[in-house]
């Protein structure tokens, strides 16, 4: 009985803390200004939910800002993927010291933070500042050693068998990487996709140091300018329906890949 009190007090506590904001901006982005100077969780008395999103999509330039955060966010998950899975084959299967302490040097990105002052001035020396390649490569960085972990430790529960038996074959090294180790992979790679995708889509400080805004700005940093040029102020209703459009992405990616979720990270943090 106190088990069950318990999971429910969990469960409404988890509700609250997610149900309260999300009706809070779902609510605001659906009222006419007068009523939004003041964000609260009543309903509006007077909807305007389709003029308030079309005013969202045109004054905040959020078609270009979608095809700015696509064009980064699609690229980094991609090299994040391929580099992360080919070196965490490497980390899986080799053992020497030089390999550990490759790895170890490889995960100690999920402890320490960017520098972001070097980033800015190594991505000037590269002619990389306030370009999308440059926002690409501090994306793969950062993200590529939570990628090289979780793949890691999964890649150690799969029998080294099937690999020697693919050898015995006659199969390649590629051959194996891409015809075995790839597909028992995917638990791992839904789950880095997601994590990836979540992170670099709403993303805005680092966007903001390494792309500057311009026409190149990312979504967040696109809502930010916006914010910050006045354009939007005492504009709740239209900062909160861009936040629900640029949002829409990410909720349809998660809730069509949660079941992986889960498993991929059970899996890669198995040893």
């Amino acid at each position: 009985m106190i088990r069950y009190w318990r999971h429910v007090t969990v469960l409404a506590l988890a509700g609250i803390s997610v149900g309260v904001p999300l009706w809070l901006v779902v609510v605001t982005s659906a009222k006419p200004q007068g009523e939004a100077v003041k964000p609260n969780l009543s309903l509006p008395h007077h909807w305007q939910p389709a003029s308030n999103y079309a005013d969202a999509l045109d004054q905040g330039k959020m078609l270009r800002g979608m095809l700015n955060s696509l064009a980064v966010v699609l690229p980094s998950v991609a090299l994040v993927l391929v580099l992360g899975a080919a070196a965490a084959w490497v980390f899986a299967r080799r053992k020497s010291k030089l390999v550990s302490a490759a790895y170890a040097l490889t995960i100690s990105g999920l402890l320490l933070p960017p520098a972001v002052i070097t980033i800015v001035m190594e991505l000037r020396q590269l002619g990389l500042a306030n370009t999308r390649p440059g926002m690409i490569a501090v994306y793969t960085g950062m993200y590529l050693s939570t990628s090289v972990f979780f793949m890691t430790g999964f890649i150690r529960t799969i029998p080294l068998e099937l690999e020697e038996a693919a050898r015995m074959d006659g199969a390649s090294p590629f051959r194996i990487f891409t015809r075995i180790i790839l597909p028992l992979l995917r638990p791992v790679v839904a789950t880095a996709t997601i994590m990836v995708m979540l992170y670099a889509w709403s993303d805005v400080f680092y966007a903001f140091f390494v792309l500057g805004g311009g026409d190149a700005a990312t979504l967040p940093l696109n809502l930010y300018q916006v914010a910050s040029a006045q354009l939007y102020l005492n504009n709740w209703h239209l900062v909160f329906a861009y936040v629900v459009v640029m949002s829409l992405p990410m909720v349809a990616v998660f809730l069509v890949a949660q079941r992986k979720i889960v498993s991929g990270i059970t899996s890669g943090a198995v040893k």
